[in-house]
């Protein structure tokens, strides 16, 4: 969603139902300053009523079908709204909720929600939306959907504005990714951006709201295909390999499906509309299932399905790991939603998709080299294309003619760069070093670890995992040296020599 400017000097932003105001930065001015009368609060007051009839004047504009009209009123009273709170954050004896209510109505709004008693009436869009926003089940590619309009999917009749709660909990995950997480969102963002054509229609076509994907993609795993935890979840959106088999994401000739960004998002799917239904659309505690499991979290809720997450009774039961989760999907699908009102800008990506056939060999490394930091990618495209090819090993030299996905604006580019000249040669001789392989140390230096075990490598092996899951007597580096491995890397079938433990 494209950012819009703020009239006010310091472009200070007012963050959603209570999120503390910036405007008490403005007193750190050494310049002495008036002392304030209750006319200053007065005029603010003003503003802020003024505010509140452009959103009756909006809502009447969009039951119209005025939205050019609507969203023009929308816009001004934000900012209108936006530079009267800062001044109340500076103004003693002006109360900073009455702004936080109204800014609420107005965000929401901007969404398309309706509030309360102003649902629209029968002959209108039961579901608030305007006839112009397309909505899961009709034609259209989700490619071609604009930006602004991603939001108003609805999840089970409800905007995804209207479940958010802004608690603590989901205030402090704000927090986290506008600062210490900022640098994953923004990589997590990009990354969607390529897998979307792939992963949005699936949850279109439940009727699931595309910020929640977005939401559980930058927390489970920032986009990275590949992804697989400690606990040996795997693929974009970290399905344990039991869940998986239940939703049909199974080994398929070799390449098990929860890599398969498609697959994993029809998967994430169809189990956000069965644990919705088991905790009456309630998406908080179906969050909390995902991440905990939907058996524990049927047993803490037993059949008061309208518990808050955020009850003792829940919330004090659950992992730290879930109490984290649940707030930081939501703040991160918040963002997807508001990046322009928390003075956030998400780079604009073309994630269109082409393909190309190989004119040489070369693998997904190789070409990585070869095209370098075209089209302005400052840290390559080695992601993007491991997550648009996940069947492929990227250390694995493709044959002539083979056909790989690669975004469509690097077409011409690998015409260009991949194909004839230095690049590719550079690339292929730095892939096809080789790595020199000292003798195994004399039996005096290894006595403690003289003997060996064999071990066949599974999915979703590392060989820091494997070397812990045999008692971590050894390192990734001795048995890397033992088994000759290149950059540590380990295939599925692969049989592994490990020192034994005694």
């Amino acid at each position: 969603m494209p950012n819009r400017p703020v009239a006010v000097s310091l472009r200070l932003v007012l963050l959603a139902a209570g999120l503390t105001l910036l405007g008490g930065c403005a007193s750190g001015s050494k310049a002495a300053k008036p002392a304030p009368t209750p006319d200053a609060v007065n005029v603010l007051y003003t503003q802020l009523d003024q505010a509140s009839k452009s959103y009756e004047t909006a809502l009447q504009q969009t039951r119209a079908g005025d939205i050019e009209a609507a969203q023009k009123t929308l816009d001004g009273a934000l900012d209108q709204l936006k530079e009267a709170s800062a001044h109340c954050g500076t103004t003693p004896g002006c109360d900073p909720q009455r702004f936080f209510s109204v800014f609420d109505h107005l965000l929401r709004l901007k969404d398309g929600s309706f509030i309360g008693d102003e649902t629209p009436g029968e002959g209108e869009a039961a579901t608030g939306e305007t006839s112009s926003v397309p909505v899961a089940g009709q034609a259209g590619a989700a490619g071609s959907l604009p930006e602004v309009q991603r939001s108003v999917t609805l999840l089970r009749g409800h905007q995804l504005s209207e479940l958010i709660a802004m608690n603590g909990p989901v205030k402090a995950a704000l927090e986290m990714w506008l600062t210490q997480w900022r640098g994953n969102l923004m990589d997590a963002y990009v990354n969607y951006q390529y897998l979307r054509q792939e992963m949005w229609p699936q949850y279109q076509q439940e009727g699931l709201p595309e910020a929640l994907l977005f939401g559980i993609l930058a927390k489970e795993s920032g986009g990275k295909v590949h992804a697989v935890s400690r606990s040996g979840a795997a693929g974009p959106l970290q399905f344990m390999y039991a869940t998986g088999l239940r939703f049909g994401l199974s080994d398929q000739d070799g390449f098990d499906s929860r890599f398969d960004p498609g697959e994993s998002a029809r998967a994430n799917a169809a189990y956000m509309d069965e644990q919705l239904k088991v905790f009456n659309d309630n998406l908080e505690l179906t969050l909390a299932a995902y991440n905990g499991g939907e058996g524990r979290m049927k047993r803490l809720v037993g059949d008061d399905t309208s518990v808050s997450f955020y009850d003792p009774r829940i919330y004090g039961q659950v992992s730290q790991e879930t109490r984290d989760y649940v707030p930081s999907v939501l703040a991160a699908a918040w963002l997807f939603l508001h990046p322009d009102s928390y003075n956030l800008r998400f780079p604009k990506v073309d994630g269109l998709t082409g393909n190309i056939t190989l004119k040489r060999a070369a693998s997904i490394s190789e070409l990585t080299v070869c095209l370098g930091s075209a089209n302005d990618m400052p840290d390559g495209w080695f992601r993007t294309l491991r997550n648009l090819n996940p069947r492929l090993d990227p250390q694995q030299e493709q044959p002539v003619g083979a056909e790989l996905q690669i975004p469509k604006a690097l077409e011409g580019v690998y015409a260009v760069r991949c194909v004839n000249g230095p690049w590719p040669i550079l690339a292929a001789d730095l892939h096809n070093a080789v790595v020199p392989v000292f003798p195994d140390p004399p039996p005096a230096v290894a006595a403690a670890s003289s003997s060996t075990q064999r071990y066949t490598v599974r999915r979703g092996d590392t060989l820091g995992s494997i070397v812990r899951k045999h008692g971590g007597c050894s390192s990734e580096s001795e048995v890397a040296r033992m088994n000759n491995l290149k950059f540590n890397h380990v295939k599925v079938g692969q049989v592994l020599k490990l020192p034994s433990c005694r």
